[in-house]
């Protein structure tokens, strides 16, 4: 099989992007929201902050759960001696 194209075209260095929800997004991550929770959140800024404010209440209930258990044994230890 011959080459018509001149020299002067580097296919190589060429990136391929598909038209459509199907097209690959370089270097960033696509989600699809069901319908109802799109209604919801405008944009993505909108999604992140919800998401970074849900991430937020999660890991302070994780600290104070430990926090908790922390007083709790340390109680039953003075209780025991």
């Amino acid at each position: 099989m011959e080459d018509d194209l001149r020299s002067e075209y580097d296919l190589n260095s060429l990136r391929v992007r598909k038209f459509g929800p199907e097209r690959k997004s370089f270097g960033k991550t696509t989600i699809r929201l069901e319908p109802d929770v799109a209604e919801v959140f405008p944009n993505a800024d909108a999604v992140n902050e919800a998401l970074r404010f849900l991430i937020r209440v999660v890991q302070d209930n994780q600290v104070s759960a430990l926090t908790k258990q922390s007083q709790n044994s340390s109680d039953g230890a003075d209780k025991n001696s």
